[in-house]
């Protein structure tokens, strides 16, 4: 049932986007999806990291990287209280991560 209800209010959503001034940046798309499922981009990170057994004490902060990225392929900067970290990451496969300091 509630899987009915979200693919219902996605056919919505793309209904009426161009109605109420079209498609949002590939930015606000992203934060938007996070801030739904209740996450920040910097704890869904710092948990993705932590399950691949990096360390991130404190996530603080983190920063796509749009230079790196691609579509489908995502690359962030992500900034912990004991590290700094670059993450890059493919839909449902693990992330790469660099330990940047």
């Amino acid at each position: 049932m509630v899987e009915r209800a979200v693919a219902v209010s996605r056919y919505l959503l793309i209904l009426f986007l161009p109605i109420l001034g079209g498609m949002p940046s590939e930015n606000e798309y992203v934060g938007s999806i996070m801030e739904v499922a209740g996450d920040s981009p910097k704890d869904m990170l710092a948990a993705q990291i932590r399950d691949q057994g990096a360390i991130c004490d404190k996530p603080l902060r983190a920063v796509r990287d749009a230079k790196r990225s691609k579509p489908d392929y995502d690359v962030w900067v992500l900034t912990c209280e004991n590290a700094t970290y670059r993450v890059s990451r493919y839909p449902d496969l693990a992330a790469k991560i660099e330990q940047l300091r």
